[in-house]
């Protein structure tokens, strides 16, 4: 006589979900914590699992945090690049789509206070520093370098040095974004600069540089 084991199919969603809701969880604590102060029996504690659970999915910490990376920061940058690569739009708006796109998506979510991190303790932590180097930065400064050679090449940007107007015009979106995950946090006045603005002032003086004449009003 056979053995029939019922399963539970919300259960076995439950268990398929596990690793995503540990992902979330530590994102959540690395961002408010830092990665040193940030503890797997909390992360554990946050998802609804025991730490025995979490060490089935990671291996330790490290793992845990090169997931919330590439689970979070590494498929936008994927998105971009396709968007870009079969996009028939002339670069300079390409390049302001860019720019908006890394923000709304990246700059704006939670997963920006990555970055935070990342300056703050890369000294302590310098495997993970690189890693995020090569897995998000690298990545996304070649995206922008696509939009940049593919205007010089037809024609529609006047030449630049590409890899460094690649980190010119990266910086000041980064530094937004780590200020607004520090002492945006905590200080706040009259003289906050919008992010339309930022970004519509970032925008003009990049393509400017590049050629781009303004539009006309």
């Amino acid at each position: 006589m056979s053995t029939h084991v019922s399963r539970n199919p919300r259960w076995e969603r439950r268990k398929e979900q596990r690793p995503a809701e540990l992902v979330d969880a530590a994102l959540d604590l690395f961002v408010e914590h830092g990665y040193a102060a940030t503890r797997l029996d909390d992360v554990a504690a946050r998802a609804g699992v025991s730490k025995g659970t979490l060490y089935l999915y990671f291996a330790g910490k490290e793992d845990l945090f090169k997931a919330v990376i590439r689970e979070t920061i590494v498929p936008l940058i994927d998105e971009r690049r396709r968007d870009v690569e079969a996009s028939e739009a002339n670069c300079a708006a390409l390049l302001e789509s860019y720019f908006h796109d890394w923000w709304k998506h990246f700059g704006c979510s939670k997963a920006s206070g990555i970055c935070k991190l990342i300056v703050a303790e890369a000294a302590n932590f310098p495997d993970l520093a690189r890693f995020f180097a090569e897995e998000v930065v690298g990545p996304n400064d070649r995206v922008l370098a696509t939009i940049l050679e593919r205007g010089i090449a037809r024609g529609e940007f006047r030449p630049v040095d590409v890899d460094a107007a690649v980190r010119v015009w990266m910086a000041p979106l980064v530094l937004k974004v780590i200020w607004l995950h520090s002492v945006g946090m905590v200080c706040s006045g009259p003289n906050d600069v919008g992010i339309e603005r930022f970004l519509e002032v970032h925008t003009r003086l990049a393509l400017s540089a590049l050629g781009v004449p303004p539009e006309r009003p």
